[in-house]
């Protein structure tokens, strides 16, 4: 067994330790309410990769005698990108089909009257890598909506597989320790909270199905 006492950053205790990183291929995405089946597992399967939240503050500066200080003010998340294989049975793109039509139908120009007629949820949850993964950290997404879909292009001189890229908007994030999960496209129900930027709190929940 390899001795790792040497490597690492003394700690307090003067015991270094090196800590396991968390991999960035090891994770999956599940979609909340999106198109007309709201477990979309076959999404899940197709997906490429995904952008972790980004928020940014607005700042309120204030001027006083000799010095400025600053204050934060409203905040914003940034759109947040997904990645997916075009599948030959079409399964992908039809089920992002069916969202689209959920918040605008192109062929009758008739739109939904809520955002709560369209919105989903995204549940990013992070694995430690075995065979029955563990869940080690929850992003969940809410009152996500499809700002821009790119379906990619055909060429001739490249073996690429055909792909499609989603740009997400949504209202809010939380990050969790463990599995947490997405109710409804507006509301949040989770549980071991690490952070949260909002949402109603509950229970812990078990693993997805």
């Amino acid at each position: 067994m390899a001795d790792l006492s040497k490597f690492g950053v003394p700690s307090v205790d003067g015991n270094p330790v090196i800590m396991m990183p968390k991999l960035q291929y090891r994770f999956r995405v599940f979609m909340v309410g999106f198109g007309q089946n709201s477990t979309a597992r076959e999404f899940t399967q197709n997906v490429i990769s995904v952008t972790r939240p980004s928020v940014t503050h607005d700042e309120i500066t204030l001027d006083s005698y000799n010095s400025r200080a600053y204050l934060a003010a409203k905040h914003t998340w940034e759109p947040t990108t997904i990645t997916l294989r075009d599948d030959m049975n079409n399964t992908v793109s039809r089920i992002i089909a069916e969202q689209l039509q959920k918040q605008l139908s192109h062929g009758t120009q008739s739109a939904a009257p809520a955002g709560v007629n369209y919105k989903f949820g995204i549940r990013i949850e992070q694995l430690d890598g075995t065979d029955t993964p563990l869940v080690t950290e929850t992003w969940t997404l809410a009152g996500c909506f499809i700002q821009n879909a790119n379906y990619n292009e055909n060429n001739y001189a490249t073996s690429d597989v055909m792909q499609i890229t989603l740009q997400i908007r949504f209202d809010n994030a939380d990050i969790h320790a463990g599995i947490a999960a997405v109710d409804a496209p507006g509301a949040l129900t989770i549980g071991n909270t690490m952070g949260s930027g909002g949402g109603t709190f509950g229970n812990a929940v078990g693993a997805p199905t």
